[in-house]
């Protein structure tokens, strides 16, 4: 079956590389070892600690597993224009109200919106990749639509 190909900038892949590396050859290990120590305490029907040792070690192997088809279905996005204009990787001022703000077009898995990080999928994503320094999108925001005009375009 072909998986999606996922966007990220060079920074985010690495940053997907060193957590999928940290869950595969430090945690995971701690936490098999501490599934066997709880379940070498005897009987597994009421034992609290081998029930959250089994869960807790079940959710690191999803995430592992879920790292490792982003890590392998991951095409780098270096902020090269999309048909001239923003795309992944690219850093974007935008103004609004006569405030500037700068973004940073991102894959959705490094999309951070607290740190002005945000994802090429999200509404206002979707609006700015392929447009051009002068040009203005309308979003749909929860306060009715936002027109951002694009004051200048760098690439990473």
């Amino acid at each position: 079956m072909n998986q999606k190909q996922v966007k990220v900038t060079k920074v985010g892949l690495e940053a997907l590389k060193k957590e999928l590396h940290k869950l595969v050859e430090v945690k995971r290990p701690k936490m098999v070892a501490r599934l066997a120590n709880a379940r070498s305490q005897g009987d597994l029907s009421e034992n609290s600690d081998y029930q959250n040792a089994r869960d807790d070690l079940e959710f690191v192997d999803g995430r592992i597993e879920e790292l490792e088809k982003v890590v392998n279905n991951a095409v780098v996005s270096n902020g090269d224009f999309v048909n001239g204009g923003i795309n992944v990787g690219s850093s974007v001022k935008v103004k609004v109200n006569d405030i500037e703000t700068v973004f940073e077009i991102v894959g959705e898995w490094e999309a951070d919106p607290i740190n002005k990080k945000i994802s090429h999928e999200s509404p206002l994503g979707q609006a700015l990749v392929g447009k051009t320094v002068g040009e203005k999108v309308e979003v749909e925001a929860p306060v009715g639509k936002i027109t951002y005009e694009i004051i200048s375009v760098d690439q990473s």
